[in-house]
């Protein structure tokens, strides 16, 4: 039986409709276009069988196999939908209004179930952000955050709130993916000198200090975000401040944060300073990828142990994606860089390809692993609206461009469950296509007048650090070092080698002014009087004798010494005197 062929769904000012994937990228006419500019919002189910979209008129619910309407809603203000992990529930938001005497508005997020048109519960929820409520997968347990606590629901009954957990100031919570038992990761920020904190937790052991899985306090952090990988065994947490008291960034400050179900945590050390843009868990829940540092960003994959496995060197990156079966990573360069996409094989760390995709405001693997859409969408961006889908060896398969005047919105590729979609071999020789990139060409860098008729030099701000599998590294050492072991060995060769050099510059001085080289000629020869303390004494005046020497030496070669230096120069006979009197016992 052949895969299923994913569906790309289309927002914008020439309406709503459905376009069917590889290879056809033909309008699905089984779906009814929605026709005008009313259309505010979509969203597909997790498993991909039902769509849901407010036309600016009322919700309505549609099967994408027989595109038969389920449900409408007289909702015509939504602006928010999300359906439950196993599409039993669709939950709606408006904007939050009150009556013009002050009295409080009418509950503004909804929860109906799918299949009788109920509605199940009406909450007020005042903020867009963390506006829908968290689902276990099996839809066992729903979560909701209401001032200074969580509460639980369970099997959808929403009449009792079953659980609660209750955390002062608590700001955010995720709860994890996979079966039971269900885990929640919550994040309280800190206040008065005290630290933020990240806890786990098991449902329903909220109960007693001993309850917690793990517990990882920071400062520095006025928010967080919480990544738990599939497996639900860790999570990363990526705090980070809005502004950088140090000065060195405009983006504030970010650490990253690994957490253990089994109470184990790290901070990830990152080799390169700078900011956090992106982390990103791989599917197989066995490693990540982070894209740090100042420009040009480095990126690198960690393992469980916090450890680099392969270090992607620098390059304009700020983004990272990996297909929905781990088997191919992408970085990405978006925003005010230049779209650059490389593409990787993880397995082999080899790279497939280099395509550019300059202007992207939105970029999204197909659930087949094997093709990407990029598309550049207002508001961000109001010029050059329009959508490309690529295989990944850097082909561009289809390409579409609204009109002048019009506008792209929202594209959205029709989830699958895992499993629909096998990885397979990776290609790497870019596969055929009708369809030109049209990649810009590379613009000249600009050139005084002055240099114009003179060969050009290549002089660049940095310099590139290629790939590196740090794997290969640690296999061929005897004992692997950690990150601290490994930046003090730096160091101290670093030092080593400044040594050397003095030490040569040193030599080279001495050859070139001989005249210069008066090694403790003013100091007599070392004599020893046989009482312990007077020797001490004597020891201590040649030391202080030696190092005046050296002073004059490098006077000599025309260094600015010191005020203090000086001093000590000064004091140089009185010096001698006294050590001539110890040694001749007056």
């Amino acid at each position: 039986m052949a895969p299923p062929t994913p569906l790309l769904a289309v927002r914008g000012s020439e309406g709503l409709y459905m376009v069917n994937g590889p290879p056809q990228f033909t309008e699905n006419t089984s779906f009814q276009r929605e026709s005008g500019k009313n259309s505010k919002v979509f969203a597909f189910s997790k498993d991909g069988s039902l769509f849901a979209w407010c036309n600016g008129e009322q919700v309505n619910i549609v099967n994408v196999t027989s595109h038969n309407v389920l449900q409408s809603f007289d909702l015509p203000k939504t602006v928010c939908l999300e359906f439950s992990p196993k599409s039993n529930v669709l939950v709606t938001w408006q904007p939050y209004t009150t009556a013009k005497d002050g009295a409080a508005g009418i509950p503004n997020l909804q929860l109906f179930d799918v299949k009788t048109g109920e509605c199940l519960k009406s909450f007020i929820q005042k903020k867009m952000q963390n506006w829908c409520p968290c689902w276990s997968d099996d839809e066992s347990i729903c979560a909701r955050g209401v001032n200074n606590e969580l509460h639980f629901f369970e099997n959808n009954d929403f009449s009792t709130i079953v659980n609660k957990l209750h955390l002062q100031k608590v700001t955010d919570f995720v709860l994890s993916p996979g079966n039971q038992p269900s885990k929640v990761a919550v994040y309280v920020p800190g206040s008065k000198g005290a630290p933020s904190f990240v806890r786990l937790y098991e449902y329903p052991k909220f109960e007693g200090p001993q309850s917690m899985l793990a517990n990882k306090s920071f400062f520095k952090a006025d928010k967080a975000t919480m990544l738990w990988n599939s497996k639900a065994t860790a999570v990363l947490v990526v705090a980070s401040t809005e502004v950088d008291k140090t000065g060195a960034s405009y983006y504030g400050e970010q650490t990253l944060h690994y957490i253990a179900t089994n109470g184990e945590s790290a901070v990830v050390q990152l080799p390169k300073n700078g900011p956090i843009y992106d982390v990103a868990w791989n599917p197989n829940a066995t490693e990540f990828c982070v894209v740090y540092g100042f420009m040009p960003a480095k990126a690198t994959i960690f393992n469980l142990k916090c450890d680099s496995v392969f270090d992607f060197g620098t390059g304009p990156h700020n983004a990272a994606y990996y297909s929905p079966q781990g088997h191919i990573l992408v970085l990405a360069g978006f925003g005010n860089l230049n779209g650059q996409l490389d593409v990787w094989d993880v397995k082999n760390y080899k790279l497939i390809a280099k395509p550019q995709a300059p202007d992207s405001t939105y970029f999204a693997w197909c659930p087949d692993g094997e093709h990407i859409v990029t598309a550049t969408c207002s508001p961000r961006l109001r010029v050059g609206n329009g959508y490309k889908i690529w295989h990944y060896s850097g082909s561009v398969l289809y390409k579409y461009e609204v009109e002048q005047n019009t506008e792209l919105w929202q594209v959205a590729w029709q989830p699958f469950l895992n499993g629909v979609f096998p990885a397979k071999p990776i290609k790497y020789h870019a596969v055929p296509s009708k369809v030109s990139n049209d990649e810009p060409k590379p613009g000249q860098a600009y050139r005084p007048p002055a240099l114009r008729n003179k060969p050009v030099t290549s002089s660049k701000l940095h310099e590139d650090e290629p790939p590196q599998n740090m794997r290969s590294q640690s296999k061929s050492d005897d004992k692997p070092l950690s990150k601290t072991a490994l930046k003090n060995q730096r160091k101290h060769e670093a030092k080593k080698v400044a040594k050397q050099e003095a030490r040569a510059e040193g030599n080279q001085e001495s050859a070139l002014a001989p005249a210069v080289q008066t090694v403790l000629h003013n100091i007599p020869p070392a004599v020893t009087s046989g009482d312990p303390e007077v020797d001490k004494k004597i020891k201590n005046l040649r030391k202080k004798l030696k190092a005046i020497e050296q002073l004059k030496d490098q006077a000599a070669t025309g260094k600015q010494l010191e005020k203090n230096q000086l001093e000590k120069i000064q004091k140089e006979a009185a010096l001698l005197k006294e050590l001539e009197n110890l040694e001749l016992g007056l």
